[in-house]
């Protein structure tokens, strides 16, 4: 008899195919970036990301609330740090009473259960846009990262749930765990950015922090080429995440997302740990931009986009989509 087997039976109707469905999708597996800003009652657009805003404490609160009603259990949260905080130490990244350690407090006061994973790297607090303190023309490793267990602790200190180092620098992450661990923070789990590419995916993140490297009256690298990776390679992710496993991490990271899928897949199998991954900025603007122009179905392709995330072997994925993508989830 031809054919014995018919594949097609098990597409036939939605509810076979619901059925049968390999990867599954929940408001549970996001993790929604926030901008923060200082300010009372302040919510400002960003361009180059329709629907994204820096808002201030008092509406960032009134957002993680609706985001909690909606099933979304996570949240990463960056600040906008004004200029005149700025330096090439860092240090107002640990400032007990900074805007970072605000938040964390503000949101953790008002939706307990929330999971807070606040972004641990100097780029918003240095005055040169690096991830790192700049010395001899070059991020000097080791100094950033101590710089960086400062940062960790304090925000372990606000209730911060995960710190999410997104730095790239070499060796932080058991910097990171023994910091945290001597301070009495044995249960603040680190998510590691831990294969994190040298992207220009990045663009509209970068405007809404004002992050991107600068020009100074020093010499400083031009990009972030020389801690970030190089989107060529495939196998340093690998050793990338396995490394930062070994140093401790709890979750690795993936980022960016779409165009990394095969990345995600490598690293899904070679750790024994949940893997997340970043649907950075770029790749939620030209979603926006598309479907603004009539090119594409905006909510299709969002959710498209979600579930080939999830297929390639995302466990968590951190997605400005997160509040849209629950919202038809939950339909």
């Amino acid at each position: 008899m031809y054919p014995i087997h018919r594949n097609r039976r098990l597409r036939a109707t939605e509810s076979i195919r619901s059925l049968v469905r390999e990867s599954l999708l929940t408001p549970n597996d996001f993790i929604f970036p926030m901008f923060i800003a200082e300010g009372t009652n302040a919510e400002v657009p960003i361009p180059s990301m329709p629907g994204i805003y820096r808002r201030s404490l008092d509406l960032t609160v009134k957002e993680v609330k609706e985001l909690w009603s909606l099933g979304i259990r996570a949240v990463n949260i960056y600040v906008k740090v004004n200029d005149n905080l700025k330096d090439n130490t860092g240090k107002e990244a640990w400032n007990p009473n900074g805007l970072m350690q605000q938040a964390i407090k503000a949101i953790k006061d008002a939706v307990p259960g929330m999971v807070v994973m606040p972004d641990v790297a100097l780029d918003p607090y240095s005055i040169y846009g690096h991830d790192g303190i700049i010395k001899n023309g070059d991020i000097a490793n080791d100094e950033t990262v101590a710089a960086l267990v400062k940062m960790a602790v304090s925000h372990a200190e606000a209730g911060a749930d995960f710190v999410a180092p997104s730095d790239m620098m070499d060796g932080r992450v058991l910097r990171l765990r023994e910091g945290l661990d001597s301070a009495g923070y044995q249960n603040v789990g680190i998510m590691s950015y831990s294969a994190k590419y040298a992207s220009s995916f990045y663009g509209p993140f970068r405007d809404a922090l004002d992050s991107a490297p600068k020009d100074a009256d020093i010499e400083v690298p031009k990009d972030k080429k020389t801690y970030q990776m190089d989107y060529a390679n495939r196998i340093e992710a690998i050793k990338e995440a396995l490394h930062d496993v070994e140093e401790g991490a709890d979750i690795v990271m993936v980022k960016p997302g779409m165009a990394y899928l095969d990345i995600v897949r490598e690293v899904k199998n070679a750790v024994n740990v949940p893997v997340s991954v970043f649907n950075v900025s770029g790749e939620y603007a030209m979603v926006k931009a598309a479907a603004e122009r009539g090119w594409l179905d905006h909510d299709r392709v969002m959710m498209e986009q979600l579930y080939c995330i999830k297929r390639a072997g995302a466990d968590l994925i951190s997605t400005y989509f997160a509040k849209e993508a629950a919202i038809l989830l939950n339909q």
